[in-house]
């Protein structure tokens, strides 16, 4: 039974990524349009400024530029859950989808940095940051048990 548990289990792990994956596909897809909307709306208002000579076009274009604006960071937050999910990373030099623990970009053979643990980032963190000298043996404490913990994890 233990072996169609487990298979159960991946099975909905699995189910439930790509549905996840597909809601944040059609998120994009949807934001894209609204984009796509808003542009016609600049032009749009760009040429009535110039037929009609309206005054309060610079403000209305503004506005939709910020929502433009705001639709592309949600793109784009989108696409980076879309990699986390597939375990994958961008190549930070020709932005090729790679996978998250490649040492070299398949595309373009650029090395490719290691990652921080969650635990080296702590670390730096404390190094990083101003210790009153009444909580030092704090810091200390938690300094030790980081470097318990990241021993554990290798």
């Amino acid at each position: 039974m233990g072996f169609f548990n487990e298979l159960g289990k991946k099975t909905t792990e699995t189910t439930s990524k790509i549905a996840r994956e597909a809601k944040l596909k059609m998120k994009i897809s949807e934001n894209k349009g609204k984009i796509k909307e808003l542009y016609e709306s600049i032009g749009k208002n760009i040429y009535e400024n110039h037929v009609k000579e309206i005054e309060d076009c610079e403000q209305r274009v503004e506005e939709d530029c910020k929502k433009i604006d705001e639709l592309s960071t949600a793109i784009e937050e989108a696409r980076k859950e879309i990699l986390v999910l597939n375990n994958k990373k961008l190549c930070p030099k020709c932005f090729a989808e790679i996978e998250k623990d490649a040492v070299f970009c398949s595309k373009c053979g650029e090395k490719q940095q290691e990652e921080k643990t969650v635990f080296e980032k702590a670390e730096e963190e404390i190094k990083e940051v101003e210790v009153l000298p009444k909580n030092e043996e704090k810091k200390e404490a938690v300094e030790e048990e980081l470097k318990e913990k990241n021993s554990d994890e290798e």
